[in-house]
C-alpha cells in the first residue's frame, strides 16, 4: 500500500517565517480560543529567535532582513489576547 506522508505548507512571507520562527524558538504562543499570537516575554527565547534569523535566514532574504521580519512581528502584537476578556478584580 501506498502511504504518503503529510507535508506542512510552505510558508510565503517573511512575516510567516518569523512567526514560525517565534513559535519554536518559545517566544511566542497563539491563544488556544481565538489563535492571536501572544509575546511570552521570555528573552532567552526572544534571543534564539534573532540567532536563527542572523544564522539562517530565509531564502530570497538578508540576515538584516531576517532580523527585521522578528523584530516587526514582535512590535505588532502584544501579550494578551484581544478577544479575551480581561481579569478584573
Amino acid at each position: 500500500m501506498l502511504m504518503t506522508k503529510e507535508r506542512r505548507p510552505a510558508i510565503r512571507t517573511p512575516r510567516g517565517w518569523a512567526i514560525s520562527v517565534l513559535q519554536a524558538a518559545g517566544a511566542v504562543r497563539e491563544c488556544e480560543e481565538h489563535g492571536w499570537i501572544q509575546d511570552r516575554a521570555d528573552p532567552h527565547a526572544r534571543e534564539r529567535a534573532f540567532e536563527i534569523a542572523s544564522h539562517d535566514p530565509p531564502s530570497g532574504c538578508s540576515q538584516e532582513q531576517a532580523v527585521a521580519a522578528i523584530r516587526d512581528v514582535l512590535d505588532s502584537i502584544g501579550d494578551t489576547c484581544p478577544d479575551c476578556p480581561a481579569d478584573d478584580p
